[in-house]
């Protein structure tokens, strides 16, 4: 069932108007992989009426109008990523391309979605029901946070947006406690997982340093970031504010993480797995190549990247899927009319962080003084593969399957440290479950600089290369590894590149390929490093490459064919 995009199609639902029109910077497709999806879906089964504009036309009401006004709310989202992201190269040159666009033309997602979908909005329904953001962008920009695009600190997108709310995170929970309470007039301020912006402050929240502070002092920027880090658990976290001008930003502790049963509800909502009818006739979208056949196990990532988003969005606490949901969803894939035998992806935002997690931080939250796989994997990770070894074994074994990809990518720390199912589960992955090539992301070989990454040693690094080349030598596949590494991270000089590029052709032999140019992502812990040039956690002054000439230069240290592999 596809959720609503136009009138013809919100009438065969026998419905007169709808309660929530959600607006995507993504073309629309129906998949538990596409958060507007998902979100539409879980208010309809909470009973609310549902309809989405996909990439509207931002110079003209032609498609914001198209499904009249909602009675309850308008959800904003920039879509799966970041719209500057979508848009811009690390070296903040346009993209040609965006996949989640029908025809592949990046040529329908605005710059600052949010913010243009706010103002479209408001041009064509004056005085209209709350907006209320969410998706990634709101997600990592709501509260100040540094922006690469323009090199300085901005205020909270909900300022920026003029809108009413701010959903943030995995929204689910968060969402229909909202509806819910706009629906019956009640007061929506202290629903767990939303900003919103107040005269007045709130008692016992934590008060960040302002935005006239931060955006003038890089020392209470750090201040700010770290005081707003620490507090992103749903088990440990206090509520924050912070003073944009006249006005506070509201920022309630984070909703509660969902059950397995629960998301196992969410990923059993009858998702049709395909393009919208009404926005493919536009084109395909590539997107829904990867997806289509994919199964996502699980959510959140205790790696804690500094570079990477996931965490500060998902939550650094993972929570599974059952095995049987995740069975079912396997079994409605292989009755695709066009499912040749291959499901491409088991897995999640790291493929092998199914099936456990630290209790101590299921119980009281994440702990703010150690990481949990940093500088070595913590004991009380009770790191066991066992059950995806399990899972995998039933999904290969299914009725019209002719295998089963793990394409994620996978922590080889992880593997190394399990001492009762690692090896088995390495076995088991270059057996059955590799399309030739594992992907592994080490993203650097300096020690210090991955460090500051929060990444592990190279020497676990060496290590899993040996078990894994001996593992593939043994089951006779010419099988290998493939790295992603990043250039000019924070920390980083043209001698670490070289070094960098020597280690991967003579230790690892390898000549790497995959290899990016550091984005800094709003509120993630390396954009801080890049603004403020400073380890924020020893006020240790950090290089770091602002050129983008010298940036491609750090990149092309590494890729070039020069040095002939020993």
């Amino acid at each position: 069932m596809f959720i609503p995009t136009t009138k013809d199609e919100i009438e065969k639902f026998g419905w007169k108007a709808l309660d929530v029109i959600l607006v995507s910077g993504d073309s629309y497709i129906d998949s538990p992989y596409i958060g507007i999806s998902v979100i539409g879906k879980v208010l309809m089964k909470a009973g609310f009426r549902v309809g989405i504009i996909a990439q509207p036309d931002v110079n003209s009401g032609k498609d914001i109008i198209r499904l009249g006004e909602p009675e309850l709310f308008w959800g904003v989202s920039s879509g799966c990523i970041d719209s500057m992201v979508a848009n811009y190269t690390a070296l903040k040159k346009f993209r040609k391309s965006d996949d989640y666009t029908p025809g592949g033309k990046n040529n329908r997602r605005p710059d600052r979605a949010v913010l243009a979908y706010s103002n479209l909005i408001r041009r064509y329904f004056k005085n209209t029901a709350p907006i209320v953001l969410g998706g990634v962008e709101a997600s990592l920009r709501r509260v100040a946070h540094y922006d690469y695009w323009t090199n300085k600190i901005r205020r909270s997108i909900l300022f920026d947006a003029k809108a009413d709310y701010l959903v943030y995170g995995m929204a689910e929970r968060a969402i229909v406690e909202l509806a819910e309470r706009l629906l019956s007039n009640k007061s929506v301020n202290k629903v767990r997982g939303i900003c919103y912006i107040s005269k007045e402050k709130k008692g016992n929240f934590i008060e960040l340093p302002g935005y006239a502070e931060v955006s003038q002092d890089k020392n209470k920027f750090s201040e700010m970031f770290l005081i707003f880090s620490n507090n992103n658990d749903p088990q440990s976290a206090k509520g924050l504010l912070q003073k944009h001008g006249d006005r506070y930003l509201i920022h309630n502790p984070p909703a509660k993480y969902l059950s397995t049963e629960e998301l196992d509800e969410i990923y059993e909502l009858g998702y049709e797995r395909a393009h919208s009818p009404y926005y493919d006739k536009s084109g395909k979208v590539k997107a829904l190549e990867t997806i289509k056949f994919s199964v996502s196990t699980h959510r959140g990532c205790y790696g804690q990247c500094s570079f990477c988003s996931i965490a500060v969005h998902e939550g650094a606490t993972v929570r599974c899927r059952s095995e049987e949901s995740i069975i079912k969803e396997a079994r409605e894939i292989i009755s695709l009319p066009d499912f040749k035998g291959y499901i491409n992806d088991v897995g999640g935002p790291t493929a092998n962080m199914y099936g456990f997690e630290c209790y101590k931080k299921i119980k009281s939250g994440i702990c703010v003084d150690k990481k949990c796989l940093t500088p070595e994997v913590c004991s009380s990770m009770n790191v066991d593969h066992s059950r995806q070894i399990l899972l995998l074994e039933r999904l290969r074994n299914l009725t019209g399957v002719k295998k089963v990809f793990v394409a994620s990518g996978i922590r080889y720390d992880m593997i190394l440290s399990d001492k009762i199912s690692g090896e088995k589960y390495l076995w088991e992955i270059v057996e059955h479950h590799v399309s030739g090539q594992i992907k592994v992301a080490p993203e650097h070989t300096d020690d210090k600089i991955l460090k500051l990454m929060n990444k592990p040693g190279k020497n676990i690094l060496i290590k899993f290369r040996e078990e894994f080349y001996k593992i593939t030598t043994a089951v006779g596949k010419n099988q290998f590894l493939t790295f992603y590494l990043i250039a000019a991270h924070p920390g980083c000089t043209e001698k670490d590149m070289k070094d960098l590029k020597f280690f991967m052709n003579n230790v690892m032999k390898i000549q790497p390929e995959q290899v990016q140019i550091f984005t800094p992502l709003p509120s993630t812990l390396s954009a801080l490093m890049y603004y403020t040039e400073q380890n924020p956690f020893t006020g240790e002054k950090l290089f770091v490459e602002k050129d983008g000439n010298r940036k491609e230069k750090q990149k092309k240290i590494v890729t070039k064919k020069k040095h002939k592999l020993i």
